[in-house]
């Protein structure tokens, strides 16, 4: 009823989210969730407001029993064909175990871990899990008194992971340097990595990549 009432850029903006929106309900009664719809980049501009439930990643969390462990593969391949699709995916853990590997020591629950057969805890793949489902990913800025993670989406670019530090920092960037995380522990410390090449300069185009290190150089 509001439509006919619309002029210009706005009328067109309010057709075009009205035949989004037709074509999720079709989908949405045919049982298939708006994550499964693809949906051009500005078709995803005009959903930003709603916070459609079905829009959202899903990740399906099955909590075992220490003694289904063997079973884990099995039930994982199960659950991920009763919820197929895109935006989704599923983990096994044992809470029980995990609640008691977070009681111990680190030490400690490397050695129970290492018996069990367990490489690493089960909220390591969980946390990976939901970063790569957002598609978010982590960097990392090193000083002589703090090492801090940043998150930001997965594809910005280095001026972008500046802003996601400070305003200041997107708005006088000159460079950033970068030098990857294993290619630091492999290098030995930053003054090594320079040496070897590791550590490099990047415009502001540079696709900050997942576990890089990032220095910017900027212009007050």
């Amino acid at each position: 009823q509001m439509i006919p009432k619309l002029r210009g850029p706005e009328r067109e903006m309010h057709e075009r989210e009205g035949a989004v929106l037709e074509r999720l309900h079709r989908a949405l009664s045919e049982g298939t969730p708006i994550r499964a719809v693809e949906l051009a980049p500005d078709e995803e501009k005009l959903l930003r407001g709603f916070g459609f439930l079905t829009q959202k990643p899903l990740l399906v969390l099955l909590n075992l029993g220490e003694e289904r462990l063997p079973e884990a593969e099995a039930l994982l391949a199960a659950a991920s064909e009763r919820v197929p699709g895109p935006g989704v995916a599923v983990e096994a853990l044992p809470g029980k175990l995990e609640a008691e590997l977070a009681q111990l020591a680190p030490d400690e629950a490397a050695i129970f871990m290492q018996e069990l057969g367990i490489s690493e805890p089960a909220r390591n793949r969980v946390i990976r899990t939901s970063y790569r489902l957002l598609g978010l990913i982590s960097f990392f800025t090193v000083g002589p008194d703090e090492v801090r993670a940043w998150t930001i989406r997965r594809g910005a670019t280095a001026v972008e992971a500046a802003g996601a530090i400070h305003t200041d920092l997107a708005q006088g960037f000159i460079r950033a340097e970068v030098v990857h995380y294993d290619d630091l522990v492999r290098a030995g410390g930053l003054a090594e990595a320079r040496k070897l090449g590791a550590l490099r300069l990047e415009g502001r185009q540079y696709v900050v990549q997942d576990g890089d290190i990032v220095h910017i150089l900027f212009n007050v």
